[in-house]
């Protein structure tokens, strides 16, 4: 655990999702206006999860489905994938949703570079048309949990029994594929100083 100034930075290894899901919205709930805001930082086994907007999905790969409370559609999750969850007061730091969303895309455009781009209407990052990172987040009292999957270096092929966020052939990529240095827990820790910095200058 690092502490940055007034935000708390957990690096929980390989965790399973709904024990994390669960964590989250305990400490959401529980939170109050003096609590200092957290990230963590894990990866999940293979899991595919449900965002609100999604319909049920059935797959034959043997990977379970989860149904979560963040917004979007249906994302995978598995090793390899750095996860960053959010646990942020909104409200205490002035910030709204939208530009809340934008914070978090434009650390993943910073950690890439140019190449990432947003896409309208389209929550994540991309790169040349394939998603690189997914984006979801439930704000509960003004306060986010829920946040960011960007693909390192993992298996890819459970994503083609989706389509993607909701988009249908929706390619997806990795920055391992994009000849971009470093392992899971290196990306996912200049991730978290990315986010820490937007947040300070929010």
């Amino acid at each position: 655990m690092t502490i940055v100034e007034d935000i708390v930075v957990r690096r929980l290894g390989r965790a399973d999702y709904l024990p994390t899901l669960e964590a989250m919205r305990r400490f959401t709930r529980e939170r109050d206006e003096s609590t200092v805001d957290e990230l963590w930082l894990l990866e999940h086994p293979p899991v595919y999860t449900l965002g609100q907007g999604a319909a049920p999905v059935s797959v034959a790969n043997g990977i379970p489905v989860i149904a979560a409370d963040r917004g979007g559609e249906i994302t995978y999750h598995g090793p390899g994938q750095v996860v960053l969850y959010t646990l942020v007061d909104l409200a205490r730091r002035s910030i709204k949703v939208k530009a809340f969303v934008r914070l978090l895309e434009q650390a993943v455009i910073d950690l890439i570079g140019p190449k990432a781009t947003r896409r309208p209407g389209a929550p994540g990052v991309y790169v040349d048309g394939a998603k690189v990172a997914a984006l979801g987040i439930r704000v509960m009292r003004g306060r986010a949990y829920h946040g960011l999957a960007l693909n390192v270096d993992m298996d890819l092929t459970p994503f083609s029994a989706i389509d993607p966020c909701g988009y249908p052939g929706l390619p997806v990529t990795q920055t391992r594929d994009l000849a971009f240095a470093g392992t899971p827990a290196e990306v996912g820790e200049r991730l978290a100083q990315l986010v820490i910095q937007g947040l300070d200058h929010a």
